[in-house]
């Protein structure tokens, strides 16, 4: 019996991450993502040109609420994230995604300066693209990220997080200074859409645009965030332009929150030994998110990434993409 074969008439917009000397950035390479004509690797159904990536969470501060096991897994580089950041890339992250948290006063109060300071800090360290967001205070982070964009003009930094209530700040700064946008939402797709159309209204070039639809850990929203992702991607290849963007998901905070992953055997002796259990969760929530489509997987345990990037590998291989 014949395949049947599904054509699509719209594909996901290809974003560029990143910028080289030659275009007025300092990294290695860049990274495209994006430009899928079907869903997840079917490629016998339209393209798929580029793998997901995963992108490492690095914070500012040392995550002391962090379960032992998954702190032991980075060792001293916690209380250093340009140290962080480049024993990441060492262990195969594609990308650095840096939470300047500390700028709450909740967290330490830091100095927009200071934060700057760990920005250059962890450009210097690594070659690889890197993306950037605060601590999710509006009135901290707008003036945060407009310093930010100004000062590393030219590097194409991922910035996040834009939202209904502060992206004209986002968009204004990211536009003046070449750089690419995260979209954020909570898990409403009319939401995702309308936040779009609002960033595309201030002449954002949609291939300069990410979105983040909010994404749950297993087991803790997973299913409900899957079909979100699901229906814009399926929007998207229907023709709906404003549903068009590379996802982003936060895999590993979420996948942490669940007390599965990080409460103890000695509490839970049924459950298992928690090294194991917490790097099977997070494991487990990304590759879910690899078959919604989601594009760049922002991760937390190295083991996970590991896994992970083997999970591609294999993915990519059936659709010929090397």
């Amino acid at each position: 019996m014949p395949l049947l074969i599904d054509k699509s008439t719209g594909s996901i917009n290809q974003v560029v991450l990143g910028a080289t000397p030659e275009n007025g950035g300092t990294r290695s390479h860049t990274i495209t993502i994006g430009g899928e004509g079907s869903l997840p690797f079917l490629g016998y159904e339209g393209a798929n040109p580029n793998r997901p990536v995963i992108a490492t969470e690095v914070i500012d501060y040392d995550p002391l609420n962090w379960v032992p096991s998954l702190r032991e897994a980075w060792g001293d580089v916690l209380k250093n994230p340009a140290a962080w950041a480049k024993k990441a890339v060492e262990l195969g992250a594609d990308m650095i995604y840096l939470k300047l948290l500390s700028i709450d006063p909740d967290n330490g109060g830091r100095s927009i300066e200071e934060c700057s300071k760990t920005v250059k800090e962890v450009l210097e360290a690594v070659s690889v693209p890197i993306a950037v967001q605060g601590c999710g205070i509006d009135e901290l982070d707008k003036p945060l990220i407009a310093k930010l964009a100004e000062e590393f003009s030219g590097e194409n930094i991922l910035f996040g997080l834009a939202n209904q209530e502060n992206y004209a700040t986002y968009v204004a700064s990211c536009l003046a200074n070449n750089h690419t946008l995260i979209a954020s939402s909570p898990l409403d797709i009319n939401i995702c859409k309308q936040t779009n159309i609002l960033i595309s209204e201030m002449n954002m070039p949609l291939n300069r645009l990410v979105i983040d639809p909010s994404v749950g850990g297993l087991g803790y929203g997973l299913e409900y965030s899957y079909s979100v992702m699901e229906r814009g991607r399926i929007g998207a290849l229907q023709g709906d332009k404003m549903l068009s963007m590379p996802i982003i998901g936060f895999v590993g905070a979420e996948a942490w929150k669940a007390k599965e992953a990080g409460a103890s055997e000695l509490d839970f002796p049924k459950w298992g030994d928690q090294k194991d259990r917490g790097v099977l969760w997070e494991t487990v929530t990304a590759s879910a998110f690899l078959q919604a489509g989601i594009d760049i997987l922002v991760m937390r345990h190295p083991t996970a990434c590991t896994v992970i990037k083997e999970e591609i590998d294999e993915l990519m291989k059936e659709i010929n993409v090397k």
